[in-house]
């Protein structure tokens, strides 16, 4: 995984948790790297994992919601740092339709390292999308974050429905989008 997305998440817990939360689930993950990561690095997914579960710890709150704020908290710094796939969009379901196709096709130039989930894009309802992620890393939750973000920064008006279709691993999920 890459590090910018460990050095988010780290920036994340200070900025919401605070210092100490921030130390005390390092510490208690136990990782390799101590929590020293550099954005561009590669780290093993699993130590996010541990990281996570442990602010879940000590914070009691579902994991599930702190992979979602974290996911909106990264869409932020993916305005910031790469507009121009926001702006080059007219909604939000322009913009998660070209996630496969175009957005990961360019990402996979800056990072021909990377290790991104996969999207596929079933058959619907005129209207709709819907979007099917999958990962070997149980990051579904942080990809449904990225998903309201996109929608609140757009503004459009619209619902989403999630549903888990990895049988509670958190690897894949189904979203669908359709007019409120």
């Amino acid at each position: 995984m890459k590090g910018m997305i460990f050095t988010e998440f780290l920036d994340m817990v200070g900025e919401r948790f605070g210092l100490a939360v921030k130390d005390r689930i390092i510490t208690a993950a136990g990782g390799a790297h101590d929590g020293a990561y550099t954005a561009v690095g590669n780290y093993d997914h699993r130590e996010m994992v541990a990281m996570a579960l442990e602010l879940s710890r000590a914070t009691a709150l579902p994991l599930r919601d702190l992979l979602i704020a974290f996911g909106e908290h990264v869409f932020v710094m993916f305005t910031r740092h790469y507009g121009r796939f926001f702006t080059e969009a007219s909604g939000t379901v322009d913009f998660l339709s070209r996630i496969e196709d175009y957005i990961h096709v360019e990402v996979r130039k800056l990072y021909p390292d990377a290790e991104l989930p996969s999207f596929t894009y079933p058959p619907c309802a005129a209207g709709q999308l819907v979007m099917e992620y999958r990962s070997p890393r149980p990051m579904a939750a942080f990809a449904e974050g990225l998903v309201r973000a996109t929608m609140k920064h757009f503004g459009d008006p619209l619902v989403l429905l999630v549903e888990d279709i990895s049988g509670g691993a958190g690897t894949s999920a189904r979203f669908t989008l359709a007019p409120a």
